[in-house]
């Protein structure tokens, strides 16, 4: 019986945690895009420069990484209690398809990253 109510409290436990976490995930969503809107709206008024502009690109995917590593770990804590195998199947092709597009969110920051550097250094390299 003292398994049964610890098993219970796991779940109940779990599915507060899985809402609060994807709480978290969507308001991090809702103000990234805000302040990207924003500067969208900004750059109608005085149109950005490049650096301008992957500044804003860049900050908006660091958001937006934030969310789905939110979202990653209610995943996580939502296949340790599901039992139905269809459920954890979804699970986990939800799971997969955040980690992707982590993945490559991560990568074009990187490569963004790289082309201002180099196009810092050579700027500096012509004065």
């Amino acid at each position: 019986m003292r398994d049964t109510s610890m098993h219970e409290w796991l779940v109940i436990l779990s599915e507060h945690a899985i809402t609060l976490i994807g709480f978290v995930a969507l308001a991090v969503i809702v103000f990234a895009t805000l302040q990207a809107l924003v500067a969208v709206v900004r750059a109608v008024f005085s149109p950005l420069g490049h650096d301008e502009r992957a500044r804003v690109w860049l900050q908006y995917a660091r958001w937006l990484v934030v969310a789905l590593t939110f979202q990653l770990a209610a995943d996580i804590i939502e296949t340790a209690i599901t039992t139905d195998w269809q459920a954890i199947g979804r699970v986990g092709v939800v799971a997969v398809i955040r980690t992707f597009l982590n993945y490559f969110l991560e990568r074009d920051m990187s490569e963004t990253r790289a082309l201002r550097a180099e196009a810092r250094a050579d700027a500096h390299a012509e004065h």
